[in-house]
């Protein structure tokens, strides 16, 4: 079997720091030939409001879903074709194990703030998408304040 990675899955919170994931899993996508997916997770709203909101919420969903596929295709056209741009409706480690599976992945690219934790991209469910993939996870530093705030490099 190969050490080489054959399809590579950038998973990103779309702030400003997705850029250097994407960057460092492209730098890896270019050295091993690999496919290059990147994806974003909105959690359902109704999770948020623990489903009590008497209206439907489904334009706004549908709204949230294509600001985000706008925001995704800002960060990632330079270096991913669209139809490797997704944009899931779900809790984010979930999302991001089932395209794994699904998809054939074998690297797992993800932000991390260090001590943090995933903060940047998965908060409290990053042990999830760490303890819970099929394939190498790899998580790239990004950000270093306490408050997340950018630090003067």
């Amino acid at each position: 079997m190969s050490n080489e990675y054959r399809h590579i899955l950038v998973a990103v919170d779309l702030t400003k720091d997705s850029q250097k994931v994407l960057e460092r899993a492209v730098h890896i996508a270019d050295r091993n030939h690999a496919k290059l997916s990147i994806m974003h997770t909105l959690e359902p709203l109704g999770f948020a409001y623990g489903g009590d909101i008497p209206m439907d919420l489904t334009s706004i969903q549908d709204q949230l879903d294509e600001h985000a596929k706008q925001r995704l295709a800002e960060i990632a056209d330079s270096h991913v074709s669209r139809e490797n741009q997704h944009v899931m409706v779900g809790m984010p480690d979930t999302e991001i194990h089932r395209f794994a599976d699904d998809q054939g992945v074998d690297l797992i690219v993800v932000g991390s703030h260090g001590r943090h934790g995933f903060a940047l991209l998965l908060g409290s469910t990053s042990t999830g998408v760490l303890h819970g993939a099929k394939c190498d996870v790899l998580a790239v530093r990004v950000g270093t304040g306490e408050d997340g705030e950018e630090s003067a490099e």
